[in-house]
Order: structure tokens, then sequence, then C-alpha cells
């Protein structure tokens, strides 16, 4: 992968204010996950204290599922900006748009878009595992956008 591929993925094509709460729940999500482990521990108690401890942990297991398969079969890594960047990617936008795809609209569209993500063999258990975390985004009574940010943990590093 050259630079210039490496940069479209992280493109800024938005702002995460822009998303409705289940897009925006995605992005941030998937930030605070790929962040380490203290962020992986914010998202296990938001799951659990929002789904209780059963629904939160199933939530939990698809999304760390998820971006593992994303990791292990992506076509290239998905690129991320900090936890507190108000920007949205061009990954982030496409995941986003997967996420809430699978979770409430036509399947074959979401299987579609995980196709551009990974593997095409691996696109119906991509978009199984979206379709679960997607739907637990969508029970979670969430925060507006400009809420969740503030949670979020200050990030040491930040692309933007």
């Amino acid at each position: 992968m050259n630079a210039a591929q490496k940069a479209r993925g992280g493109a800024p094509v938005g702002r995460i204010a822009d998303l409705d709460a289940v897009e925006a729940a995605a992005v941030i999500y998937f930030r605070l996950w790929c962040d380490g482990a203290p962020s992986r521990s914010q998202v296990e108690d938001d799951f659990c204290a929002l789904l209780g401890p059963v629904h939160g942990k199933s939530a939990l297991t698809a999304l760390g599922d998820m971006l593992e398969l994303c990791a292990r079969h992506g076509r290239r890594p998905l690129m991320r900006h900090g936890l507190t960047c108000t920007c949205l990617g061009a990954d982030e936008a496409c995941f986003a748009n997967f996420i809430a795809s699978a979770a409430c609209g036509p399947r074959e569209d979401a299987l579609m878009m995980a196709m551009l993500i990974v593997r095409p063999d691996v696109a119906p258990v991509l978009t199984a595992m979206a379709t679960q975390f997607g739907l637990a985004l969508s029970r979670m009574q969430l925060s507006a956008p400009s809420e969740m940010r503030a949670r979020a943990p200050k990030a040491e590093r930040v692309l933007h």
C-alpha cells in the first residue's frame, strides 16, 4: 500500500456531528476500541451499562470480532482519526454507513459495502457481525454526537 492509498482512507470527508446516533456511535466505538485496553474497558462499561451484562457482552464481542476480521482479512488497514477529532475520515464514513445499513437497511447493500472492506468470501460473516453490532447500537439510548465526544478520553496522539 502506498502513501496515497493510506491518505485516502484517513482523508476528512465530513464531521461526526453530521451523522445520526448509530453512525456516530459506530465511529466513536471504533476509535475507542482501536485506542487500546483502557478505552476498550470503557466500551465494555458503556455496553454493559446500557444493554445489560448479557447483551452488552454480546455487542462487545461483535465489535471485537468484526474489527479483528477487518484487520485479518481487510483489503487494507482501516484508517481512523483521534478520539477527540471532530472530523470524519473516509474509512470511518464507510464503516458508519456499513453498520447502519447492516442494522436497518437492505442486507444486499450492507453486503456490498462489506466487500469494500474485506475479501468477498469474508463479507457475509462481516455483515452478520455488523448487523448484530448495529442493532445493539440502535437499542442503546445514545447521546448526541457532541455529548459522546465529551465523554471520550483525551487522545495522546491525534491525527487532527
